[in-house]
C-alpha cells in the first residue's frame, strides 16, 4: 500500500473513532434543552477532517501511549475546534453561510443558539479533560493548562481578534504570520502537546514536537489561503473566495500564488526535519505532506 493510502486509512480510522467518542460525550439530542443539544451535535458530529484529534492520537501513540488514554484529549481539542468554527461563522465574525458542506450552525438553527453552542462545546472540552480518570491529576492539569492557553487571548481567540482587526488593512508578512500562529497554529500545537503529555514525554521530545507543530500549523493556513483562491465552494465545503471578498490579508494576497505554495513546501520540510530521531515518525511526516497537498 502506498504511503498516502496508509495515511488516508489512518485518518479515516481515527475520524471514525473520535466520532464515536464525541457521540458518547455529547448530551443526547432528546435531553433538555433539546434545541441546544441538537445544535451541539450538529456542530460537532458528522463531518470534518479531524486533523487535530489525529495529531493527538499519532503523537501520543508514537511515544507509547495507548489510544484509550488519548480519547479524552483528542475529544477535548476537537470540541474546542468545533466551538471556534461555530463562533467564527457568526454574523459578527466572518458571517459565513456554509461550513463542511452544509449550512453553518447559526443558519441551521439561529444566532442565539449558535452562540450558546460555542459556549457549551468549549466548557464540555474542559470537563472532558478534567474528568479523564485514566490520567493522573498532574497530567490532567498540564493538559488543561495547554488547551486553555491555546484557546485564549494568547492563542486562538487572540488570533481571531487580530484577524478581525486586519480587515481592509495592509499588514506585513510578520504580522500575518503572528496572526495565524495564534488563530490556526496554537490549537494544532496544543493537539500535539496533549498527545505527548499523555505519553509523559520528556522536554526534549516536547520541543521537537513543538517545532513540528509550529511548521504544520502555519502550512495549514497557507494552504487554506491557496485553496480560497483555487478551489470551489463545493470542494471546500465552505464559501470560496470569502477572504478576498471580505478584504482580508492572506498569504496569497501578500506573496502571490507561486510564492505562497513555495512557502508551504518550506514549512513542510521544516516539519519533517523536526521529527528526526523520534520513534516511528512516518505517519506525522506523511501528514505534513497531506497538509500542503490537500484539496479541501
Amino acid at each position: 500500500m502506498m504511503q498516502a493510502d496508509v495515511l488516508n486509512a489512518a485518518l479515516k480510522h481515527r475520524a471514525a473513532r473520535i466520532e464515536q467518542v464525541l457521540d458518547r460525550l455529547l448530551p443526547a439530542a432528546a435531553a433538555p434543552p433539546v434545541r441546544l443539544h441538537q445544535a451541539m451535535r450538529y456542530a460537532a458530529l458528522g463531518a470534518g477532517k479531524r486533523v487535530r484529534p489525529f495529531l493527538v492520537y499519532r503523537a501520543g501513540m508514537m511515544l507509547g501511549a495507548d489510544e484509550t488514554q488519548l480519547d479524552a484529549p483528542a475529544a477535548a481539542v476537537e470540541l474546542i475546534h468545533a466551538y471556534s468554527l461555530v463562533h467564527d461563522d457568526l454574523p459578527a465574525m466572518d458571517d459565513d453561510d456554509l461550513r463542511r458542506g452544509r449550512p453553518t450552525c447559526h443558519r441551521a438553527f439561529d444566532e442565539a443558539t449558535a452562540i450558546l453552542v460555542g459556549d457549551a462545546l468549549q466548557t464540555l472540552a474542559f470537563e472532558v479533560l478534567s474528568t479523564a480518570s485514566e490520567h493522573s491529576a498532574e497530567t490532567r492539569l498540564a493538559m488543561l493548562t495547554a488547551l486553555a492557553h491555546a484557546s485564549g487571548s494568547r492563542g486562538m481567540a487572540g488570533g481571531q481578534a487580530l484577524d478581525l482587526a486586519a480587515i481592509g488593512l495592509a499588514i506585513d508578512l510578520a504580522e500575518l504570520e503572528q496572526m495565524h500562529r495564534l488563530k490556526t497554529g496554537a490549537l494544532i500545537a496544543a493537539s500535539v502537546r496533549l498527545g505527548a503529555l499523555a505519553a509523559h514525554a520528556d522536554e526534549t521530545t516536547h520541543a521537537q514536537l513543538a517545532r513540528y507543530a509550529r511548521a504544520i500549523g502555519l502550512a495549514f493556513q497557507v494552504r487554506d489561503d491557496i485553496l480560497d483562491v483555487t478551489a470551489d465552494s463545493q470542494t471546500l465545503g465552505k464559501t470560496q473566495g470569502k477572504d478576498a471578498s471580505d478584504d482580508k490579508p492572506t498569504y496569497v494576497s501578500l506573496l502571490g500564488l507561486d510564492a505562497a505554495h513555495s512557502l508551504s513546501i518550506q514549512l513542510r520540510e521544516t516539519a519533517i526535519a523536526a521529527l528526526e530521531g523520534l520513534p516511528q515518525p512516518e505517519m506525522l511526516q506523511q501528514l505534513a505532506h497531506y497538509i500542503v497537498a490537500r484539496e479541501a
